[in-house]
């Protein structure tokens, strides 16, 4: 794989996330009765941006939270033979909240569906919405996001690779090309 284009820099995924932070407010009218939901690994450090953006100009710490979807995946048996499978952290009731699950990249829909099917285990929230930074298109799943940092067309010979400072150690958007058609769904294609 090599890089092909920046698609984005720092300034401009903080510039995407605080928009997107702003609409998720203006959406539903306030703050009452929303929470964060990061999908890991990248959607967690993107969820925890937005509460400190909302936190800032509303007075408001929004109930944040992580969900891993290892176990409802449905290519579990392709990724690996001992999937690693880290903690869900939701430290506070989904009952009757509008529940806004973060990721970092929007691809086929299928880390959406296990996303959804572990979420819905934690309870019954009164509507669940979906922020991304990326929407690379390529859906195979009728799933669409309802915030969107930035969309990107791209081939199924191009994959989407974000990077964020605490995990990576940079904030970025890269668009890298394969040799051969790619079609991971971890991560946006990573």
């Amino acid at each position: 794989m090599r890089k092909k284009a920046t698609i984005m820099d720092a300034r401009q995924i903080d510039r995407s996330l605080s928009r997107i932070a702003h609409e998720i407010v203006e959406r539903n009218h306030g703050t009452d009765n929303l929470a964060l939901v990061g999908i890991r690994s990248r959607g967690v450090p993107l969820a925890e941006t937005l509460q400190h953006k909302i936190k800032e100009f509303e007075g408001v710490e929004i109930p944040t939270g992580s969900v891993d979807i290892t176990l409802y995946r449905d290519d579990l048996s392709q990724i690996a033979p001992n999937p690693v499978v880290q903690a869900t952290e939701l430290d506070f009731e989904i009952e009757s909240k509008v529940v806004v699950l973060v990721d970092d990249v929007l691809f086929t829909g299928r880390t959406i569906r296990a996303a959804l099917d572990a979420l819905i285990d934690y309870g019954r929230p009164r509507a669940i919405e979906l922020a991304v930074l990326i929407d690379r298109g390529h859906r195979e799943f009728p799933i669409r996001a309802d915030f969107v940092g930035k969309n990107v067309p791209t081939s199924l010979l191009e994959v989407i690779k974000v990077q964020c400072r605490d995990i990576d150690g940079e904030d970025s958007v890269l668009m890298m090309e394969v040799d051969d058609v790619v079609r991971q769904y971890d991560d946006g294609g990573e």
